[in-house]
């Protein structure tokens, strides 16, 4: 299952009263319209970080909007962005532009701004501002470069910019490769100094069949490539996964149609193999669609209006969100795309889902938590925009696979019920196996359990599998259990027990993140800081909810537990150390006593470094007789903030009675930091 906004993204947090524990971050990407799929396609590799968020009273729920509430208060703020844009310290010739709304039971509003810059898009530019009206708080930005470039005048011309992007595409695989539109002046702001730069969007077809939609930056003074993310995200009725439901349909005069005019009148259409347009809107004269079996076109329309219908239900009544956008108007559904076209996809250029009939046409992809998957899609793309590549591709990912379980269980369907198994009614595979594994990612023999340095250069339907596993963990817990019939087998990457605080709960605080914390650049770093912050709001920073998502994290290598967690033995150094830009290595030592022979082969080295760019360093963990244990290198292409990382080390040969020291070294010019602390914790 695809997305149409691919793109990594950087959370950076301020406020009025900012600490260095609370240094802003370097953006890696930014947020762009995109399309998603369900199943993997190729796409480039990203990254991003977010900084600390200062944590209001606990109860900090978002409230439910009506459309005409929220187009009120993005009135509001349009009216008062200028004045926003002074407070933030905005250039003269940056504006803001307000995307979205969300407004909390204290009266706080979430406001998500886009940027312009002499007129041009900034792309990584996007930040979020929580306030009461009038009065800004905290600030979560997508970079936090002046947005300075050095000239808005291009050196080479548009054309050659589109002919390097239609060669991108070529080279991909795609067929009638050529742009959609002429390449379009920006200011690309999610990679180190924003620069001059075009977006061209080729179209075609991918290698697969599905719709192309890549958007290729390039450089306006050099022509280089910048960056490239596929914008495509893949991925009473008689239905064939949910059994007799009930559809919201239409009358008239003798004649029904698929058209849901509780829903913002969500309407589903027959592609009839085709590729291209919307086809034609299912229409019957009994109000009764399909069934059951895949020979009837209208089975897998019911199907995909039912699912439509359960996630509109579900953002509805659950998190106070009217419609993908917050309008209250619907997207619509698209079935029975080309012939033995195995994916469904989701695509802002026409706010719709799409869906494949798969091998042989016997297998619609029209599930509930394919139909959730892709709906929501549509609503990452409307929040916080997560680039469909590298790290934030696979939390975009991630997340439709998040609430496609939820809507699942929140359904509470007998024909298809709930579970952390992603795409199981589909048989994608051929063999009854699900598409995902939420408990244990890497079951479906590509996906990754835990976060790892290089995880943003693998394809984000993979990447996203420790965001899917940290969800299962902090909904159910480690271990084996049972639930709706499915046996799970969770681990964690530090070895050591998780205790989930329910399902809800979770979805709870990733919707917040989402809608309040992410931006376009946001990264797994990033991600941890910004659903602390929701649950911290949500629950209080001392509430068991909170140490509980720690945990959940520390379970996929994500930052480490409160305490060192489990029991262990910690020894720490909290004292802060400078990291000289560009010159010798610095350390931070503890002091290893009362251990009984060697350290074990799970040593937990938490790292914490607020470091502007952190590609440039390099860390090694240094054992009492000097042998190094390299923990991190450095890499041009690591363009986010900061360390927060928990280690495992296999010292197994290593007295533990000792000196150890972390040690660090800035290995280029230009970016500040130091180590905030450095703990060792011995299971």
């Amino acid at each position: 299952m695809s997305s149409s906004s691919p793109h990594r993204r950087t959370s950076h947090t301020t406020s009025h009263t900012p600490s260095r524990r609370a240094a802003q971050r370097r953006a890696a990407a930014v947020a762009l319209a995109g399309v998603a799929a369900l199943i993997a396609t190729a796409v480039q590799s990203g990254a991003a970080t977010a900084a600390p968020v200062q944590a209001p009273a606990p109860g900090a729920e978002s409230v439910t909007l009506t459309p005409a509430q929220r187009a009120e208060l993005i009135r509001d703020a349009n009216a008062t962005k200028a004045e926003t844009a002074g407070d933030l310290g905005l250039g003269a010739k940056e504006k803001l532009v307000v995307r979205d709304v969300v407004k909390d039971r204290d009266g706080t509003l979430h406001t998500r701004y886009e940027r312009t810059y002499d007129g041009l898009p900034v792309l990584g530019g996007d930040l979020v501002v929580a306030g009461d009206a009038g009065k800004t708080e905290r600030v979560v930005k997508a970079t936090s470069k002046a947005i300075r470039p050095a000239t808005v005048t291009p050196k080479i011309s548009a054309g050659k910019a589109e002919q390097q992007a239609v060669s991108v595409a070529k080279a991909a695989g795609a067929e009638g490769a050529a742009a959609d539109r002429a390449p379009r002046k920006v200011i690309w702001a999610a990679q180190g100094n924003p620069v001059l730069a075009y977006e061209t969007v080729v179209g075609g077809l991918q290698e697969d069949g599905t719709p192309n939609e890549l958007h290729v930056i390039t450089d306006a003074a050099t022509g280089a490539k910048l960056f490239e993310y596929q914008a495509i995200h893949n991925g009473t009725g008689n239905t064939m996964y949910s059994g007799t439901v009930t559809l919201g349909t239409a009358q008239s005069g003798s004649s029904y149609t698929l058209t849901d005019t509780t829903r913002g009148n969500h309407k589903t259409y027959n592609l009839n193999r085709g590729t291209s347009g919307t086809g034609t809107l299912f229409s019957g004269p009994d109000d009764v669609w399909g069934n059951g079996q895949a020979s009837n076109a209208e089975t897998a329309g019911a199907d995909a209006h039912y699912g439509a219908a359960l996630t509109w239900d579900y953002y509805k009544n659950v998190h106070g969100r009217s419609g993908i956008r917050g309008d209250g108007v619907g997207a619509y559904s698209r079935v029975h795309y080309g012939n033995n076209y195995v994916n469904a996809f989701w695509s802002d250029s026409c706010f719709c889902m799409t869906y494949g009939d798969g091998s042989g046409n016997a297998n619609p992809l029209t599930s509930i938590d394919v139909a959730a998957h892709e709906m929501t899609h549509g609503v990452t793309s409307n929040t916080a925009g997560l680039v469909y590549s590298g790290e934030s591709g696979g939390l975009n990912e991630a997340t439709s696979d998040i609430f496609g379980a939820a809507v699942e269980f929140h359904a509470n369907n007998s024909s298809d019920v709930g579970d952390y198994l992603i795409g199981e009614e589909i048989d994608i595979n051929g063999d009854g196996t699900p598409l995902r594994y939420m408990d244990k990612p890497s079951k479906d023999g590509a996906s990754k359990d835990a976060w790892y340095s290089g995880i943003g250069s693998i394809d984000v339907h993979y990447s996203s599998g420790p965001a899917n596993h940290f969800f299962y963990l902090l909904s159910e817990g480690s271990g084996t259990k049972t639930i709706n019939g499915v046996s799970y087998d969770s681990p964690t990457s530090d070895g050591l027990p998780v205790t989930g605080i329910g399902r809800d709960k979770a979805a709870k605080i990733w919707f917040r993140a989402l809608t309040t914390k992410f931006t376009s650049n946001t990264n797994y770093a990033a991600a941890r800081t910004g659903t602390l912050a929701a649950a911290g709001e949500l629950y209080g920073t001392d509430s068991t909810e909170y140490k509980r998502v720690q945990d959940a994290w520390a379970g996929i290598n994500v930052g480490a537990r409160p305490g060192g967690g489990g029991g262990g033995t910690s020894f720490e150094n909290a004292a802060d150390v400078a990291i000289p830009d560009n010159g010798a290595a610095v350390t931070s030592s503890v002091t290893v006593t009362g251990r009984t022979g060697n350290a074990p082969a799970n040593l937990q080295a938490a790292v914490d470094i607020v470091h502007t760019y952190r590609g440039d360093l390099v860390v090694d963990l240094l054992a009492p007789d000097g042998t190094a244990y390299r923990l991190k290198n450095s890499s041009s292409s690591d363009s986010a903030d900061n360390v927060n990382q928990t280690y495992t080390v296999n010292a197994s040969s290593e007295t533990a009675n000792g000196t150890w020291k972390l040690r660090v070294q800035d290995v280029a010019a230009r970016d500040t930091g130091y180590i905030n602390s450095f703990k060792l914790t011995f299971p």
